[in-house]
């Protein structure tokens, strides 16, 4: 097989490569900021859009669950691509591109042709993630790393949370194109932000031409090894429980139980907030006691939050929203780091394998949980997700048992 397209930065940073360091985090994060709020920018407006088009909670779901099956199918040829073209101007053409076409879909009165090109930009989004985690293990020593993982899983939450409350708010006062048509424009200056900020590749090594075979391998060789398909079985569980519970708490909560309006719906969605913080600390944390620790303690404060949605005093399902915010940005940002430590020689393939993973999750459990709500009520779609949240629980005990002491090279994807 041939040389891989990346090789390992085994120095730390010194001195005079600090400045670098720091324009890296802010780069990264503003990716993360522009993935997320673009992706999950129509998520407070699922109501909207079933009020509008006469359709049902989970049809309204399908300009965010086919923008992320989308985004899950494009991972695997944007990690091959950039083998070729590198990571930076493939991360910034997709966050751009991406931003004119949800831009565009403010604007389109049809539903079908709304979903069409949300679905396009969710396509185009798939450069980001597929390159970020890469581009971290590429450019920075493994002690810096589960910071830097960290800090980019941060922008996603401050993403997820600046989109929805301003969508909700704008959508409030103006309507809701209005409010896609303006997060749209923000997103697109953080792109232009991003390719200004972030450096040149130190460490790329580009590959010319695209070997279909060699690419087949790599994946094959991670989906052989029983410790990556336990870790790849965590963001789909994760992300999927996570995302059904954000999608359609604002039914619940705008309904007649609660009556609340978008801005106060958009209000506890600024329980993103506690996710910034929460996995910055994480994967600190991670470097410092070990990925599964981490993972579980995050998976279990998950379980907690869902369990108290199941109440019907407000405060207490704020409290549990906010807990499962909490929880899943944990373990998500703790277990993000393994990808680079179980992928050996092929991380990017890896990673591509962890966010299609990630990314069907949302898709798949994301549109599957509205029939429970739909027939079931809360009840029902709590249930579902406790039950993820349990399978998820066991397969970061197999992780932590045997991914996080060291491995021998033979265990190891190759």
């Amino acid at each position: 097989m041939s040389t891989p397209a990346c090789r390992p930065v085994s120095a730390g940073l010194d001195a005079t490569a600090a400045p670098a360091l720091g324009r890296i985090r802010i780069a990264l994060f503003l990716a993360g900021f522009a993935t997320f709020s673009l992706l999950y920018s129509v998520q407070p407006l699922l109501p909207e859009f079933a009020r509008e088009f006469g359709i049902d909670a989970a049809t309204s779901s399908l300009p965010l669950s086919l923008p992320t099956g989308a985004l899950a199918l494009a991972i695997f040829c944007a990690g091959a691509v950039s083998e070729n073209l590198g990571r930076r101007g493939l991360m910034f053409v997709s966050i751009a591109l991406a931003a004119v076409l949800n831009l565009i879909a403010a604007c389109l009165p049809h539903w079908g042709a709304l979903v069409l090109v949300r679905t396009l930009s969710g396509l185009a989004l798939g450069g980001v993630p597929a390159v970020a985690m890469v581009y971290l293990a590429e450019e920075l020593p493994a002690s810096k790393l589960g910071a830097a993982t960290g800090l980019y899983v941060a922008g996603n939450a401050f993403g997820g949370m600046c989109g929805r409350i301003l969508m909700s708010v704008l959508t409030d006062h103006y309507d809701w194109r209005v409010a896609l048509a303006t997060l749209s424009l923000l997103d697109l200056l953080c792109a232009l932000a991003f390719v200004w900020l972030l450096p040149p590749s130190r460490n790329f090594v580009r590959r010319n031409g695209i070997n279909l075979r060699y690419h087949l391998r790599a994946w094959s060789g991670h989906l052989r090894n029983r410790y990556l398909r336990w870790l790849f079985a965590l963001p789909f569980l994760l992300m999927g429980t996570f995302v059904s519970v954000y999608n359609y708490a604002g039914f619940r909560l705008g309904g007649p139980e609660f009556g609340l309006s978008q801005s106060q719906i958009g209000l506890i969605f600024s329980a993103y907030v506690f996710g910034i913080v929460s996995s910055s600390v994480a994967g600190a944390a991670s470097d410092r006691f070990g990925r599964g620790p981490v993972v579980q303690a995050g998976i279990a404060v998950g379980l907690l939050g869902v369990a108290l949605t199941l109440a019907h005093a407000l405060p207490v399902v704020v409290i549990g929203i906010v807990l499962l915010t909490i929880g899943f940005f944990i373990s998500h940002s703790a277990a993000s780091a393994w990808v680079s430590r179980l992928g050996g020689a092929h991380r990017s393939h890896a990673a591509s394998l962890y966010l299609l993973a990630y990314y069907v999750g949302a898709s798949v459990i994301g549109s599957v949980s509205g029939a429970f709500w739909q027939h079931g009520g809360w009840a029902a779609l709590a249930g579902f997700c406790l039950g993820l949240l349990a399978l998820a629980w066991v397969a970061a005990r197999v992780l932590r048992r045997g991914a996080d002491d060291p491995l021998p090279q033979g265990r190891v994807a190759s």
